[in-house]
């Protein structure tokens, strides 16, 4: 059963909740990159103790996949992530495809653009490229994740789900709202939806960032399953107006050579 562009699905098996709460710890350990993560953020963000958090780490670390600076405390990824990413990189990295589409995005736009892939409910950022506009945002960096419909990448993925797909996030994640503000209520974002639908890509007028928006659109499979997007993001002043509507003719076109260029590598 192929489960990469959904949620895994609930099965019972015996050790089952132990290993998913170890992946999530490796997310958790993965996202915060190159500072590491302290013991007492992990277990707030896993929703576990920290006894727990400390024993699951510990085996992990025992096996390589995660590692600790004994100076900081800190927990970081180790290096047998590396080895098993750098084995799968082959089936799903599509960053060697699509690295000359987001610098040509970011050249004709002038702002950062990333490409970012689903990843379950979440997107990850794969690849950023600055633009040479001199003010940008960092709000989103390699590694990054968002849940979908947070994000630009992430609305734009969202909208073109199925809609018992999108049915099913909301009620899967009713605390979007009170994390990420009334914005993400599922009313609202409903209607995000629908307006990102119609006009064929995503924006973010701030939402995460006051003053930093963003502007995304899907690429597709060949099958036609919305498993990556192109996004630009910069300051407000940038993407008003009738510039908006150009940034969202251009990300669009590079979404749509991006697809082409998958669709025909599978």
């Amino acid at each position: 059963m192929d489960t990469s562009s959904g949620s895994a699905p609930r099965v019972s098996v015996p050790g089952a909740q132990v290993i998913a709460r170890a992946a999530h710890l490796l997310r958790l350990v993965t996202a915060a990159g190159d500072t590491g993560a302290v013991v007492g953020d992990l277990a707030r963000d896993a929703d576990l103790t920290r006894p727990t958090v400390h024993r699951l780490l510990t085996a992990l670390r025992a096996e390589g996949l995660v590692d600790r600076d004994d100076v900081s405390g800190r927990w970081l990824p180790g290096p047998e992530l590396y080895l098993m990413g750098s084995v799968a990189a082959s089936r799903f990295d599509v960053t060697a495809t699509a690295r000359d589409i987001v610098r040509s995005l970011a050249v004709r736009t002038e702002e950062s653009a990333f490409l970012s892939v689903r990843r379950g409910d979440e997107t990850v950022c794969l690849l950023r490229e600055d633009g040479s506009f001199p003010i940008r945002s960092f709000v989103l960096s390699e590694g990054i994740r968002f849940p979908l419909g947070v994000a630009s990448a992430g609305l734009a993925i969202l909208a073109f789900l199925p809609p018992q797909d999108v049915d099913a996030y909301l009620e899967r994640h009713p605390e979007l709202a009170e994390r990420w503000g009334a914005s993400h209520s599922p009313a609202r974002l409903r209607t995000r939806i629908s307006d990102t639908k119609v006009r064929g890509y995503a924006v973010n007028p701030g939402l995460i960032v006051e003053g930093s928006w963003g502007l995304g659109a899907a690429v597709f499979t060949r099958s036609g399953d919305p498993q990556w997007a192109l996004s630009v993001t910069g300051v407000e002043f940038r993407f008003g107006g009738e510039r908006l509507a150009e940034l969202g003719r251009v990300v669009l076109a590079h979404a749509h050579q991006l697809s082409t260029r998958i669709a025909a590598r599978s």
